[in-house]
């Protein structure tokens, strides 16, 4: 028998987790923070602007620390884009903090796709910052699976995507 798998949050676990997002023009709000609660339904509670009136615009930064990503984390795991993930989480790693971005728009629909550097999502994003000793360590403890021990990673191994988010081939031409 075999001992259920270890569920990672990032909460009590050495690691401080912030998500922000901006909401400009026409954005609505309130449903950025309906797709902020399908990825993270155990955040602090945050007011979410509502509809912007027309001729009004807004501009609004939001900041939310220390999110639980339990959700998140089981929805990559269901999604089995476990490697894809780990790769985008870990691009942009620096000391003991990482930071990725995350579309909106995906997760309105209960999907996480990872936005790409310099690319300009359509509905915008969360950015994501996840900061602590052993944050890298952390990420692949998070981004496990069963695979791994056939096929070792680690972050921007010969197997990690390239940077316009392209898959890697592994075998020779």
């Amino acid at each position: 028998m075999t001992a259920p798998r270890v569920r990672l949050t990032g909460v009590d676990e050495g690691m401080h987790v912030t998500v922000r997002t901006r909401i400009r023009g026409a954005e609505d709000g309130a449903r950025v923070g309906e797709a902020f609660a399908v990825l993270f339904p155990d955040a602090p509670h945050v007011d979410w602007p509502g509809s912007p009136t027309y001729p009004n615009q807004q501009d609004v930064t939001l900041e939310v620390a220390n999110v639980p990503l339990d959700t998140f984390l089981r929805k990559l795991h269901d999604q089995r884009i476990l490697d894809t993930a780990l790769d985008a989480m870990g691009s942009n790693l620096e000391g003991h903090t990482v930071m990725f971005s995350i579309e909106r728009v995906a997760a309105l629909a209960g999907k996480v796709t990872f936005g790409l550097p310099g690319h300009t999502s359509l509905g915008g994003v969360f950015d994501v910052e996840i900061t602590g000793e052993g944050v890298e360590d952390w990420l692949l403890a998070a981004t496990h699976h069963q695979g791994r021990a056939h096929v070792p990673r680690k972050l921007g191994d010969e197997r990690a995507m390239d940077e316009d988010g392209e898959a890697v081939t592994w075998f020779e031409r």
